[in-house]
């Protein structure tokens, strides 16, 4: 069998407080396997993000039971949490996240630093180099297209050498040719690496490309595959 990096029990988690307050996440099941690449799909507003955002350890859940890669982030502190996603956690957003006053290189090697890595920034260089940015390392985000600011994302997030990858809709701010070539390179990364793959997206022809895609609706996991695209299509 398998050895599972991800598993969710029973994870329920509400947003907002009072009157505003949502029920987000409501008994959540889910197990993923090494080296899986798994695309979660559903309308907007069905928890996909959130569940994402529980699995990188940025959510705490209210209730239920949360484990990467063998370690029970429900259990942990803030701190203790920080450093298993340091150690065990690549995370790719939407927006970059990357630092504007920080160079291509710099924004790759300084979250290495913080996790005392010696030899952050030749890390850093070699990660850029891996994603096709040899020449653009001292360039600042300003200078970079959307492409080569989500390249220099992915190289940061690769960088510690995570067994599980996380992706928030990581092609939804680039134009189509663009996107298809981030999806190439963040698929041959993770098949080189062994790594798992975890990837939310309203992108059909993505989500496809995952070995398995889960559906959320309404907080909840419809089970299959066939559902699964059924609702990636209706939301296409």
């Amino acid at each position: 069998m398998s050895q599972s990096i991800v598993q969710l029990r029973q994870a329920h988690l509400t947003l907002g407080n009072g009157a505003s307050s949502v029920h987000v996440l409501k008994g959540i099941d889910l197990d993923i396997a090494k080296g899986e690449s798994v695309g979660i799909v559903g309308p907007s507003g069905s928890g996909k993000s959130t569940l994402l955002m529980v699995v990188a350890g940025l959510e705490r859940l209210d209730s239920g039971e949360v484990r990467v890669a063998g370690h029970a982030l429900h259990q942990l502190g803030e701190d203790a949490v920080a450093a298993v996603r340091g150690r065990s956690i690549g995370i790719v957003f939407q927006s970059f996240h990357l630092i504007p006053n920080m160079t291509a290189l710099e924004n790759v090697a300084v979250p290495l630093e913080l996790a005392g890595r010696a030899d952050a920034f030749e890390r850093a260089r070699q990660e850029l180099v891996a994603v096709g940015l040899g020449e653009r390392l001292t360039h600042y985000p300003g200078q970079l297209s959307g492409g080569e600011q989500q390249r220099v994302a992915i190289a940061r997030a690769l960088a510690s050498d995570p067994v599980l990858i996380v992706a928030d809709e990581p092609t939804g701010n680039l134009d189509g040719e663009t996107g298809r070539q981030i999806a190439d390179l963040l698929f041959a990364k993770q098949s080189e690496r062994g790594s798992t793959l975890l990837l939310v997206t309203h992108d059909v022809t993505l989500a496809e490309r995952c070995g398995r895609q889960v559906s959320v609706r309404s907080g909840r996991i419809v089970d299959t595959d066939e559902e699964a695209a059924a609702a990636a299509k209706a939301i296409a």
